[in-house]
């Protein structure tokens, strides 16, 4: 009989465990098949590691007499939330993959108040009669929209992100018909969202017009015939076109379509309710200053620049926002009580003009001085003779595809270690409890405090004085 063989044997059965007097209790309280299929687990990581023979059979005995423990960690594993919160510390405002914009408190009581209980969605309390969801968010959008200026009434109904707004508005305003598109805004955005195939899915077909880099006027009017309905402006959100370049302003694309009777869209992606330029980022337009021009609808996602929850938006005048609700896919892509709640709650920071309140606004407002008043006071007295840690300038971006190309001036915290690699050091940054997401640059990890919020650089702080109190010992 091999060794391997002879320690397979030494393993119990699974119904052995279960009667084991340490997991009786966990039987009782939790349930006979959750500890089962945990006991399940341990056991096959046992037996795969003796077959690799990565155990000796001292460390097989000891792995024995630790398996009721085991699987009790196995089985609080399974029951933990895969999604949870964590630091972002990468600088990233809109960070993507860590969930772009994280909502205000307001926004997170309103929906705790509506969601924990009935609510009013689709009720008129005063009539006592079947209202419309889309009340919740349209008065508020109307009321910052329709400002002096505004030619005309402006609407806005949700959907569930950015993506559906232009695949709905795409599909109701052209079906069946051609949609002019300069060809250098046949654009890529994240997982495949691709203009060409998009437009394919809404039954419209796409005429480019111009060229990659240079778009005039009377490409688009050249393009126009019978077959057309609608003339489209992608922004460019993750990419820049410089040099030797032209496109038509926003006013003359849309006097263009005026001209046909036409209506002219923009897929302004991230959509900005507030003037960039007050955070020193210039040459994005924001979603009034769209529809002021003339654009007839615009579609802007809501955890980008607005701030909020992922949703996608379509403001326009207020007859083309009726034709695209009676479309049935907009009852398919519509959203849901939370993201109403918590769409309320940040539009109303808007109205009250608090943009503070918003934490993705407020860290773009955050000034250089504040980050590194910060950066010295987390770092005092850190540091030792095999970690290094010192204050560098750097940039911070908007990111999710919002003003690609622009910066923010700030102060990072880099850190290096003597004996372990930039790409090591921040794997145990992200093994932290919670989880702490940082940058690597020029060897060394780098931690950038404004997208940290402020309670939690003490969270930072305890992770850089553990590495510093097991460096020294």
């Amino acid at each position: 009989m091999t060794i391997a063989n002879r320690l397979f044997r030494k393993l119990p059965g699974v119904d052995e465990l279960l009667h084991h007097a340490g997991l009786a209790s966990l039987v009782e309280r939790e349930g006979r098949a959750a500890v089962m299929e945990a006991a399940r687990v341990v056991l096959e990581n046992l037996r795969r590691e003796i077959g690799a023979e990565a155990l000796t059979e001292a460390e097989v005995e000891i792995a024995l007499d630790g398996i009721p423990a085991a699987v009790v960690r196995q089985l609080h594993a399974s029951f933990d939330y895969s999604l949870r919160s964590l630091v972002n510390a990468t600088g990233v405002i809109l960070h993507t993959n860590l969930g772009r914009a994280p909502l205000s408190p307001a926004a997170l009581e309103h929906i705790r108040d509506t969601a924990g209980s009935y609510c009013n969605l689709e009720f008129d309390v005063a009539s006592g009669e079947r209202g419309k969801r889309d009340a919740h968010a349209d008065r508020l959008f109307a009321r910052l929209l329709n400002a002096p200026g505004m030619a005309r009434q402006i609407a806005t109904i949700v959907v569930n992100n950015n993506a559906a707004a232009v695949l709905l508005a795409l599909n109701s305003l052209g079906e069946g018909g051609e949609v002019i598109v300069s060809r250098g805004e046949l654009v890529e955005i994240g997982g495949s969202f691709r203009i060409p195939e998009v437009m394919a899915k809404s039954g419209t077909r796409l005429c480019e017009v111009g060229t990659t880099n240079r778009t005039r006027l009377a490409d688009y009017e050249g393009a126009i015939n019978e077959h057309t309905r609608m003339l489209l402006r992608v922004h460019r959100s993750n990419f820049q076109i410089v040099g030797f370049t032209e496109q038509p302003t926003l006013a003359e694309l849309a006097a263009l379509g005026h001209k046909h009777n036409l209506p002219v869209m923009e897929d302004l992606g991230s959509g900005a309710l507030f003037d960039l330029q007050t955070v020193g980022v210039s040459g994005e337009s924001d979603v009034a200053g769209s529809l002021r021009a003339g654009v007839d609808l615009v579609t802007y996602s809501g955890d980008k620049l607005l701030g909020g929850p992922q949703a996608g938006m379509l403001s326009g005048g207020a007859d083309l926002i009726v034709r695209i609700r009676r479309n049935p896919l907009f009852r398919a892509l519509r959203v849901d009580k939370l993201t109403y709640a918590a769409l309320e709650a940040t539009l109303l920071a808007y109205l009250r003009q608090d943009h503070n309140a918003i934490p993705a606004l407020r860290f773009m407002r955050l000034t250089m001085d504040e980050i590194a008043a910060r950066a010295a006071k987390l770092t005092e007295q850190l540091g030792s003779r095999h970690l290094s840690i010192e204050l560098i300038d750097g940039e911070s971006v908007l990111g999710g595809g919002a003003a690609p190309g622009a910066t923010l001036p700030t102060k990072l915290i880099a850190v290096t270690c003597d004996h372990l690699t930039a790409d090591e050091l921040a794997a145990r940054l992200r093994a932290h409890h919670p989880p702490i997401i940082a940058r690597v640059e020029d060897d060394r990890v780098v931690i950038d405090l404004r997208t940290v919020f402020a309670e939690q650089d003490a969270v930072v702080r305890a992770a850089l004085r553990d590495f510093t109190t097991t460096e020294e010992e």
